[in-house]
């Protein structure tokens, strides 16, 4: 009775089948796999955001892992190399299109920290750093790296705009050593002139979508199997139905051949 399932058409049905299943349940437990980095994210987050800020050297010490300092916040004071000012491009904040202004600060030692001064919509001209003596405050973090599907930024020459802040990319730019971390800035002591460029926001501390997207492949999958299931049990009502109506249709032309006999 099962030995259709065998067949050419049926063994490329089940593999079609064992492959949707294996794929969607690797999209599953990809997104749960998401939503625990997210969760560890957010206590990262939340943990280091609210610490008091520390000086630049006293937290970002020789042999620091860089990423248990993301989201940390510092002070420093230098100032502002203006002319090697550049932005980051293709980003958003609250909806809107723009990009993130970065303006080198010169340390007192001669090192270079890139500052993240914050988000300009498009349209807007990029403000001036404030000249003379700063002091800043703002949260490290690592340097950005190109994601699978990003832009790149040209591999040589200067920069002015830039896909993301790649620290190692942009040194060669920059007069001096350039600090392993840059800052996002939350304030400046003198301030910013204008509201522009608007401090970044915080990610959201929430687990995301990652959770209902994993049930959603899980639910697919069981339904995949469940259509295999029905797919075959429909295929044997349909067999053994034809088989009935073969059987009814032998009865008959078995009793006439009988008769036909007993007569002669």
């Amino acid at each position: 009775m099962y030995r259709f399932l065998l067949s050419p058409k049926w063994l490329a049905f089940h593999l079609l089948v064992v492959l949707g299943i294996v794929t969607m349940l690797n999209l599953g437990f990809w997104q749960l796999r998401r939503l625990d980095e997210r969760q560890e994210r957010n206590t990262a987050v939340s943990g280091r955001v609210d610490l008091p800020p520390a000086p630049l050297d006293a937290v970002l010490v020789p042999g620091a892992d860089l990423q248990d300092l993301r989201w940390r916040p510092v002070t420093a004071n230098g100032r502002y190399l203006s002319d090697e000012q550049f932005v980051v491009v293709n980003r958003s904040q609250r909806g809107a299109a723009g990009e993130i202004v970065v303006t080198p600060l010169e340390l007192p030692d001669g090192r270079v920290l890139l500052v993240s001064r914050g988000f300009v919509p498009l349209g807007r001209p990029v403000p001036d750093a404030p000249a003379g003596d700063v002091h800043i405050t703002g949260r490290l973090q690592p340097s950005q790296r190109r994601s699978t599907g990003g832009l790149s930024d040209a591999p040589t020459g200067d920069l002015t705009e830039a896909q993301r802040v790649d620290i190692d990319r942009l040194a060669p730019q920059l007069p001096g050593d350039v600090v392993p971390m840059y800052v996002e800035l939350t304030s400046s002591d003198p301030a910013e002139a204008t509201p522009y460029p608007e401090p970044l926001t915080l990610p959201e501390l929430d687990d995301g979508p990652h959770l209902s997207y994993a049930v959603q492949w899980f639910i697919f999958t069981v339904a995949v199997a469940g259509g295999w299931v029905l797919a075959v049990r429909k295929s044997l009502r349909a067999r053994a139905a034809e088989a009935r109506r073969a059987a009814a249709v032998a009865v008959p032309e078995a009793v006439d051949a009988t008769a036909s006999s007993s007569s002669g």
